[in-house]
């Protein structure tokens, strides 16, 4: 299950540190090509919603990896959940209608967090 963890939810923290990354630094003209949804959201709350990435990217790996907390691995995979479930309903309405990626992302994370119980 520890393996499972590592692979599944480094994976996971790998996507998340990127996305983070991109959201937080890129301008809504690069940003545009690959998120239509960006001209919808102000940029303020893109860069908001990159360093939320970020941050739960950290909390999947740096918990359990120094065995302070373990436990924020957990809650980072549930809040990588949430932010999947809430991002669903921003593709549909805006018309671009592309959420399998969301949808896988959300498995994943389901996934990590079931893994991540080994901690408790």
């Amino acid at each position: 299950m520890n393996i499972a963890y590592w692979i599944v939810g480094g994976l996971l923290a790998l996507f998340y540190f990127y996305a983070g990354a991109v959201k937080a630094t890129r301008s809504r003209d690069q940003l545009r090509p690959m998120m239509a949804w960006v001209d919808r959201v102000p940029l303020p709350a893109v860069r908001a919603l990159g360093t939320v990435e970020i941050l739960g990217a950290a909390g999947l790996i740096l918990p359990p990896l120094t065995g302070v907390a373990p436990w924020l691995a957990l809650v980072a995979a549930l809040g990588f959940v949430v932010l999947q479930i809430g991002a669903v309903p921003v593709h549909l309405t805006g018309g671009d209608r592309q959420i399998t990626l969301n949808v896988t992302l959300l498995g994943t994370a389901a996934v990590v967090s079931r893994l991540a119980m080994v901690w408790l």
